[in-house]
C-alpha cells in the first residue's frame, strides 16, 4: 500500500502540498472545536510536538547524503 502512496505522491506539485497543508489545518481546527480542552495545553508540549515531528525531515534535508 505504500509504495502505491509513494508512486501517486510523486505526481504532486508544490501546489497539491500546500493544500494537503492546508487540508491538515482544517482538521485541526475542527479538533479544537471538537475538544476545546486541546488549547489549555502548557506550551511546552507544542514546543516538544513541533521539535519531535520536525527531526526527520530535519534530518534528511541537512544531514542525509
Amino acid at each position: 500500500m505504500f509504495g502505491y502512496l509513494n508512486k501517486r505522491i510523486k505526481y504532486f506539485t508544490l501546489f497539491d502540498v500546500k493544500l494537503t497543508q492546508m487540508t491538515a489545518m482544517c482538521v485541526l481546527i475542527i479538533l479544537i472545536k471538537f475538544i476545546p480542552q486541546i488549547t489549555s495545553l502548557n506550551t511546552w508540549w507544542y514546543v516538544a510536538g513541533a521539535i519531535i515531528f520536525a527531526l526527520r525531515p530535519l534530518y534528511l534535508v541537512f544531514i542525509k547524503k
